[in-house]
């Protein structure tokens, strides 16, 4: 199962991803131990980068998730994991799309970036047991940006587009609360604790 957990900066939507990643773990099979992976897309460059990885790993502290740094070649990560049943959480998408476009001396153009992390979440969602990715909400603060910039956000607005068709589950997270966009089968979504369902 795939689901795709939108918000805005500051939103609750990492804390909520989080649980529910524990939650479908701990929800299937009981017998067995289901593997829990984070994958990492956030390069750090200053303090404040290195202040916001410190703040999601406190937030994992004691949910037993396998870390994978993988900012960019997002399908890499499978070379990485166990075989078996997994859980597997990607954080996020945003700072995925901006390695993809921008790691080289040229940037890639929107359509390339969004086909190659389009690819690989097919290859991890077919692959895994659970898959939860991250993304942000774009196109809401009404700035013009310079042609780079609009660029990368088109690319995230085109990600995210397809990302919600193929999420089985899609999930907005506004001010700590979880708001269900997509629920195909109209079943019960798992609860994430410390934060409401409406």
């Amino acid at each position: 199962m795939m689901v795709l957990v939108v918000g805005g900066s500051g939103s609750g939507k990492s804390s909520y991803a989080e649980e529910t990643a524990v939650s479908l773990a701990q929800e299937s099979v009981k017998e067995i131990v289901m593997k829990k992976y984070y994958l990492a897309t956030m390069q750090v460059f200053d303090e404040e980068g290195r202040k916001r990885v410190d703040r999601h790993r406190n937030l994992r502290r004691g949910k037993e998730f396998v870390t994978i740094e993988q900012p960019t070649g997002i399908s890499g990560a499978l070379k990485k994991m166990e075989t078996g049943e997994r859980t597997v959480l990607l954080e996020c998408i945003s700072n995925l799309t901006a390695n993809e476009m921008f790691s080289g001396k040229k940037a890639n153009t929107k359509m390339q970036v969004m086909e190659d992390i389009i690819c690989g979440i097919k290859q991890l969602k077919e692959q895994t047991t659970h898959f939860i990715v991250v993304s942000n909400n774009v196109f809401e603060d009404g700035i013009t940006y310079d042609e780079t910039t609009t660029e990368y956000i088109h690319a995230m607005g085109m990600i995210n587009h397809k990302l919600a068709a193929l999420a089985d589950w899609v999930v907005e997270v506004v001010a700590g609360i979880p708001i269900i966009i997509k629920n195909p089968a109209k079943r019960d979504f798992p609860r994430a604790s410390g934060l409401r369902k409406q």
